[in-house]
């Protein structure tokens, strides 16, 4: 079934069916390859779909991709795996697959291109893959079918908060909250409303405002200065030498903290949708240690973004499998890296701005940003770049150009599908590519990029419209 034939209404009974259909076919083997994509969302599918096979007796062994195209599926294709699982990636290469003969199980939750028999996909149900269930979710639930894996829930919400699911709502819904309906029921996780700003459990809180981008808090984002006078011109100050977190204010601390940001949001004029943003629903792994990173669902997906995009996803596996030790503190170190390289692809975007053409605007950053964290900088961009257009941002890849890109939801609502847009312009210059409507991103030609930037101009135009 194509997406030209997706039905009209949510059909849960029928989703929840086909992936007890998966389920049963994967348990027809004795063992499987499982390949998945280099983001929190396809490491915590990986780490889901190990941990449901171990369970469930297979020998399993695990790789990533930074993107599924004929050469890697060749690759696979040529060490002859009994079964191949697909993971948070797939959809967008089934006629590939198939063309290849590949026995194949595929879970993802991107717009899907051709047809497959053991595909699951929310969009083939009426679901919408970038809001209501994640790669995490998708693979939990044929997770779920191989046996009692209930306590994977945890990992599912961190894959559908690091695929930001909950933003546009500033909550999970959808098939992503049942699953962490079912996590709070079986204890491993607690949702509630609270601060969104990034880092509550490991960072001194002036850092919370010191780092805040979205949204970015005009005269104290990016100054430490200018936040802990914030602080303490509200009357929160230090406790004795040191700054407390977030977690260890009293509760009217806290109040104080969050009416005097919307006080000041206001009085700098800043759009009610974005200071909007500053409270949400957020996501506490009960079974982690408080305190530490992977207790919050955002700080760990963003430690796992810091391994996996930076060619360590052994070590972002591993720590999704449990290693709290060695592979934990390889990570966060990694993650401290991973903070100055975004501040820095930030900072160049700031000075060097976008380019606008008609109906999109665009920055190359060549090799001064990393190819697998293009597309977090260039939504982190979004508070002070132009709302009224998405934003692609190019970088330089081995034997190629990666694009990103990023929309808003007031562009959706317009008519904005950058998942469709993107692919069609990158196989008109011979490249791939695909996603969702709000992000998606493509691999392409070095010599391709004008013509693909006036086909992709013209076919958001036409999408607007």
């Amino acid at each position: 079934m194509g997406l030209n034939k997706k039905k009209t209404t949510k059909d849960v009974m029928t989703f929840h069916i086909k992936a007890r259909e998966c389920a049963v076919y994967i348990k027809k083997h004795s063992s499987a390859l499982v390949v998945s994509h280099i983001d929190a969302d396809g490491l915590t599918s990986a780490a889901i779909m190990g941990k449901a096979l171990e369970r469930a007796g297979l020998d399993y062994d695990i790789r990533f991709a930074k993107q599924l195209d004929g050469a890697v599926l060749a690759g696979i294709a040529d060490s002859n795996p009994e079964l191949v699982i697909f993971t948070d990636l797939g959809s967008g290469m089934l006629d590939a697959i198939k063309s290849l003969k590949l026995n194949a199980v595929v879970s993802d939750h991107h717009q899907p291109q051709g047809t497959f028999e053991h595909h699951l996909n929310p969009h083939l149900f009426g679901f919408h893959g970038a809001t209501e269930v994640s790669g995490s979710g998708v693979t939990y639930l044929i997770a779920s079918s191989l046996g009692n894996n209930a306590d994977f829930a945890d990992l599912a919400i961190v894959g559908a908060v690091g695929d930001l699911q909950h933003v546009k709502h500033g909550q999970l819904i959808g098939l992503n909250r049942q699953i962490m309906e079912e996590g709070a029921k079986n204890g491993v996780l607690r949702y509630e409303k609270d601060l969104l700003l990034f880092g509550k459990q490991t960072r001194p809180i002036f850092k919370l405002l010191q780092y805040s981008s979205d949204p970015f808090l005009p005269g104290i984002s990016g100054s430490e200065d200018s936040s802990i006078e914030f602080l303490k011109k509200i009357g929160i100050r230090q406790h004795g030498e040191k700054w407390r977190r977030w977690i260890d204010l009293e509760a009217v601390e806290k109040q104080q903290i969050v009416s005097s940001l919307f006080q000041f949001c206001l009085s700098s004029g800043m759009p009610v949708s974005s200071i909007q943003r500053l409270i949400g629903e957020v996501y506490t792994l009960l079974r982690e240690r408080e305190g530490t990173e992977v207790r919050d669902a955002s700080e760990y997906s963003t430690l796992l973004n810091a391994t996996a995009r930076y060619d360590h996803a052994d070590i972002g596996l591993a720590v999704c499998m449990g290693d709290r030790g060695k592979s934990y503190e390889e990570a966060s170190a990694l993650l401290n890296e991973h903070r100055k390289n975004l501040v820095e692809g930030i900072n160049l975007v700031k000075e060097q701005g976008t380019v606008r053409m008609e109906h999109l605007q665009y920055f190359d950053s060549g090799n001064k940003i990393r190819e697998t964290i293009v597309g977090i900088v260039a939504g982190m961009c979004s508070s002070f770049v132009n709302h009224d257009m998405p934003i692609i941002a190019f970088a330089d890849s081995d034997g190629g150009v990666k694009v990103s890109s990023r929309g808003n939801y007031e562009l959706i609502r317009k008519g904005l599908n950058l998942g469709n847009a993107i692919g069609e312009a990158a196989r008109a210059v011979g490249g791939t590519g695909g996603g969702h409507d709000i992000a998606a991103g493509a691999f392409i030609p070095c010599n391709a990029k004008n013509e693909f930037l006036k086909i992709l101009d013209s076919k958001i135009g036409s999408q607007i419209r």
